[in-house]
């Protein structure tokens, strides 16, 4: 199990506390990480990323391992670690202002 750490604002519209776990089919990527937590929580469809285009959404952030994923390809496979569910997958969101 992939064991995903969601922004509060999308815990919130998905309707889920705490840490998120879902068991990905095949190869798990980033992108087959994404496509599984839509594919369960409808709601979030276009909050992480844009649904036709499939890239991140601009405030939004992947870490993993002490790692920014954020520009890491779709089909790069998921660190080890992440698979194996040691580490969590954390989608955060971006702060900006002026």
């Amino acid at each position: 199990m992939i064991r995903i750490l969601l922004p509060a604002h999308l815990r919130t519209l998905a309707r889920i506390d705490g840490e998120l776990l879902l068991a990905i089919e095949g190869e798990a990527t980033q992108g087959s990480l994404l496509s599984a937590i839509e594919g369960r929580y409808p709601q979030l469809l276009g909050t992480i990323r844009d649904q036709i285009t499939l890239q991140r959404r601009p405030f939004l952030r992947f870490f993993a391992c002490e790692r920014d994923l954020s520009h890491e390809a779709s089909d790069t496979p998921l660190p080890g670690p992440v698979v194996a569910g040691e580490e969590p997958f954390i989608i955060l969101g971006a702060i900006a202002g002026g």
